[in-house]
């Protein structure tokens, strides 16, 4: 049997209720961090596998523990090279270097904006090198998102060998076989939309005004643990952005939050079972959209910086810059020219190419010959989920503990995983 320790900041099976979701932070600031979690474990559980998630932040008398309970260490991670993350990559390869045991990295990406300029992460690049050497005394390669963070491990003196581009685990939660049809031949006003933000991206004001009031149907799916706080709490304070959040749903009086047309999520299958009766989704939020991808649901990108840009090209999402949208954009507009003939076609082909970084790092998979890859889903559709925080049944529930619980919590926002 191997043991693997699974860095996750929850395990997929622990059932928790919202409040102590939020207060304990099980989420990583955004839910998305749990549906790559989430996606690993099932991969890495085959027949000969225990896992145990941990959460990595011991430094050396972790890595004591990890020696002599593990036999392979993996660690899913989203944006980890960024300046807000230093703190956090150092403790991690402290870790790491005090590791005995095999080490596989799935999926780690570079903060950049749009343009790439590595220059902007000159701050933490000893940092980054660091992190890398440590893992690579552990491992054959590294796996990183896309070729932005490739390209910019290179330029930190790492070879081609050294770095392998492998996407990001959660889009093969389903395995080789995921397809997406559209369901719908063209959006009309009653179609049922999903929309998912990050509000700390500017502009985003006029298009969110013109989607609510154009399509009834349309809901915001929230990801983000101040969104969570705020539907927790009626008298929560937003996070300090630096955009106008009067426009976005992100306070009380918004009509998304005002009318019940928001929704929250603290695990990923009532979050993907939730999506498949949308018939569209879209947004600046890559996991947001991977979730509905994993549901079946066409989804629509709005890149805007590096991690969500080399993403939603390594696996041919159909997307737009945010440079690439306006006031004027519409959902029937994006839809239209939504394409997924090449994120079909090639899926086995990454899924394959994950499969063989697997192998390489004396990993195996669920999908291989052999392997149950349902007993994973069979299990999660037993677990009794929390339910949707949004839902209209559920507003407002505030008392003083949870208000004493959220108000010292609120902080200014950094870009968090995807």
């Amino acid at each position: 049997m191997t043991r693997i320790l699974l860095r996750a900041h929850k395990d997929p099976f622990r059932v928790v209720q919202p409040a102590t979701v939020f207060k304990k932070n099980l989420i990583g600031d955004n839910v998305g961090n749990l549906l790559f979690s989430s996606a690993s474990y099932k991969l890495l559980q085959t027949s000969d596998t225990e896992i145990e998630v941990g959460s990595m932040k011991g430094g050396k008398a972790e890595a004591e523990r990890i020696n002599a309970t593990s036999d392979h260490v993996v660690i899913p991670l989203a944006n980890a090279f960024r300046h807000s993350y230093a703190e956090a990559l150092d403790r991690m390869s402290e870790t790491i270097e005090a590791l005995t045991v095999p080490v596989t990295v799935l999926g780690v990406g570079a903060q950049l904006r749009l343009d790439g300029k590595v220059e902007r992460l000159e701050a933490v690049k000893e940092n980054v090198v660091r992190f890398v050497r440590a893992v690579l005394d552990k491992a054959p390669s590294i796996g990183v998102r896309g070729e932005f963070t490739a390209a910019y491990l290179r330029d930190l003196g790492f070879s081609d060998s050294d770095v392998q581009v492998i996407g990001c685990p959660s889009v093969f939660l389903r395995g080789p076989g995921l397809t997406i049809k559209k369901r719908v031949k063209e959006l009309t006003p009653s179609s049922r939309i999903s929309l998912n933000i990050s509000p700390y991206v500017p502009g985003l004001g006029p298009i969110v005004e013109r989607h609510t009031a154009r399509y009834p149907n349309l809901r915001y799916a929230a990801q983000h643990r101040d969104a969570l706080g705020m539907l927790l709490d009626r008298d929560h304070t937003s996070a300090e952005y630096r955009t106008d959040q009067s426009v976005l749903p992100t306070h009380h009086d918004h009509p998304l939050v005002r009318d019940g047309r928001t929704s929250f999520f603290v695990d990923p299958e009532p979050w993907i079972r939730y999506l498949k009766g949308f018939d569209y989704s879209f947004g600046t939020r890559i996991h947001g959209n991977i979730a509905a991808l994993l549901a079946g649901t066409p989804a629509t990108v709005l890149a805007h910086d590096s991690r969500t840009l080399e993403l939603v090209r390594f696996y041919d999402i159909p997307h737009r810059t945010i440079t690439q949208v306006g006031p004027e954009t519409d959902a029937a507009e994006l839809y239209a020219e939504a394409d997924f003939t090449a994120f079909n076609a090639r899926h086995r082909e990454r899924f394959d190419l994950f499969a063989d970084f697997l192998g390489e790092h004396g990993l195996h998979h669920v999908y291989e010959p052999g392997q149950d890859a349902s007993r994973f889903d069979r299990r999660v559709a037993a677990t009794p989920w929390p339910g949707d925080v949004g839902a209209p049944e559920r507003q407002p529930r505030v008392t003083a503990r949870i208000a004493g619980l959220l108000a010292p919590r609120v902080r200014r926002l950094r870009p968090a995983a995807a």
